[in-house]
């Protein structure tokens, strides 16, 4: 038996390959970045300030439209159903939208009776079983990376310390995020704006009321009387033109009061 000789025709050439442009990489690593940094912000909602359930939204125009400011819920942790999961917000709607409208953090104890939000999403809510919530803008120098939601299956106030702490991983969070936008070549963002002056005292204040510290916590540090510290934060709000102290130390960190 003979073996029919192996015949080898010319190399097949395909298209030319070529490895992805620099920028292409740079966009891909910034995208990796956000989902890496925003999945893992919705997770410590829940596991670090005791929400129920945590939730992102990214501005999506896309999907909310090229004319329309509003975000679309990427992120989640705790959730039971899927109602929310991939949710259009558009600016101004919900708890979500006002947060991202006004830039600067929103809460109700009871989204469903809440007479301040309009109340488009309570399917949604309902479904989820929640009530309390509270919602804080992803802000970097007037550019808005998000809105980070923590909410609770109960109606409860939502007091200083957790407010805190959520505003403090949504600044974590959006220095990665400006982090990982610069990465695409984005412009370079605006100085901070400037800080009208305060006191001494009232710096002093607002410097612990940063940290997250009640009245009374503050009063024992600096050695003064609650209504005295109530007093400082009353004339720094003013002056920084601010509505209460979440806004509060968030005016004094893009003012660079706090360092």
């Amino acid at each position: 038996m003979t073996t029919a000789p192996t015949v080898q025709g010319p190399p097949v050439s395909g298209p030319p390959t070529s490895a992805p442009a620099p920028d292409d990489l740079a966009a891909r690593a910034a995208v990796l970045v956000r989902d890496a940094v925003l999945g893992d912000l919705a997770r410590r909602v829940v596991a670090d300030c005791g929400a129920d359930v945590g939730l992102v939204g990214v501005p999506d125009p896309e999907v909310t439209g090229p004319a329309t400011e509003g975000m679309v819920l990427r992120h989640w942790a705790g959730t039971r159903a899927e109602l929310l999961h991939g949710l259009a917000v558009p600016a101004g709607t919900g708890l979500g939208g006002r947060a991202l409208a006004e830039r600067a953090p929103n809460w109700v104890p009871d989204y469903r009776a809440a007479t301040t939000i309009s109340h488009h999403y309570d399917a949604a809510v309902t479904a989820e079983d929640l009530y309390a919530m509270l919602t804080v803008p992803l802000l970097h120098h007037g550019a808005v990376h998000g809105v980070v939601y923590a909410s609770l299956r109960a109606v409860v106030p939502f007091g200083d310390v957790r407010i805190g702490a959520v505003t403090r991983l949504a600044e974590a969070a959006t220095r990665a995020l400006a982090g990982a936008a610069a990465w695409c070549g984005a412009p370079a963002p605006s100085a901070p704006r400037h800080a009208p002056p305060l006191t001494r005292r009232e710096h002093e204040v607002l410097r612990w009321a940063a940290t997250g510290r009640t009245n009374p916590e503050i009063a024992a540090q600096l050695g003064l009387t609650c209504n005295t510290v109530t007093g400082y934060l009353k004339s720094a709000m003013h002056k920084l033109g601010v509505r209460n102290r979440t806004e509060l130390a968030l005016a004094a960190r893009e003012s660079g009061l706090l360092g």
